[in-house]
């Protein structure tokens, strides 16, 4: 039912200007962006889990300090031990060579370390979820009671039918209109297969498809095309609102 597929346009898009307000700090052995709201509590908290690009993208980043700047306690790991991808790299990179190394054996253990400090460590009560591109598989895999509490998804890949039957909390999706190859959320058969499991389970959830957008848009969109540069806005503004509702306390 799902494709179990990346290509180049999980690795390629823009570099947005501006100037990231958190910090880079460990969590054991584990990099990590950390931002932080104004009134300093943690409580309300977001778990990022990024493309392959990976926690040090400015675009990333930037990300994080507007969910802070919505009163979030925010934390961004490094997923990859460091074996990020760099972003616009050249022809012939064989990305599914790359992911060979990056499954969830290697995956899921730098998520539950993170959890567990935002939970012990850090005393956050309610935990969202917001995965882009390859982090959107982990919101699915780990929406559910003690582990995310909330998710949301812009272009998720690799995502698996038992999967997103597995969920049990709410989940919003962010998807493009246009991908050249098939994901889960993606053409429209896929979609709708999504939309009929979704439907069988007993958690809110929302899909909303962008046109004229590409996979990547939420993160690596061009600012200075304007359909692009609205719809990253809006999924944006669409994760917050979900979070506002489902999450915030």
């Amino acid at each position: 039912m799902a494709s179990n597929e990346m290509s180049s346009c999980c690795i390629i898009g823009s570099i947005h200007e501006g100037q990231a307000r958190g910090e880079i700090k460990d969590i054991g052995a584990i990099s990590a962006y950390f931002a932080n709201p104004s009134n300093g509590s943690t409580e309300n908290a977001v778990l990022i889990l990024t493309d392959v690009i990976g926690h040090r993208l400015i675009n990333a980043q930037l990300i994080a300090d507007q969910f802070a700047a919505k009163g979030y306690f925010v934390v961004m790991p490094d997923l990859f031990n460091g074996d990020t991808v760099p972003i616009n790299r050249p022809e012939g990179f064989d990305i599914m060579d790359w992911v060979k190394s990056h499954l969830p054996p290697q995956t899921e253990p730098i998520i539950d370390i993170v959890l567990t400090e935002m939970r012990e460590s850090f005393g956050c009560k309610r935990i969202g979820g917001v995965g882009y591109c390859y982090g959107g598989k982990y919101v699915c895999r780990y929406l559910r009671p003690g582990k995310l509490d909330v998710g949301f998804t812009a272009h998720p890949t690799m995502v698996e039918a038992g999967e997103l039957k597995g969920i049990e909390g709410p989940l919003s999706i962010a998807a493009a209109g246009e991908y050249p190859i098939l994901f889960f959320f993606d053409f429209a058969t896929k979609r709708h297969e999504s939309e009929q499991i979704l439907d069988k389970l007993d958690v809110p959830y929302q899909i909303n498809l962008f046109s004229d957008v590409d996979h990547g848009f939420a993160v690596r969109c061009d600012l200075s095309k304007p359909r692009q540069k609205f719809a990253k806005e809006q999924a944006l503004s669409q994760a917050m609102a979900w979070f506002d509702h489902y999450l915030m306390r």
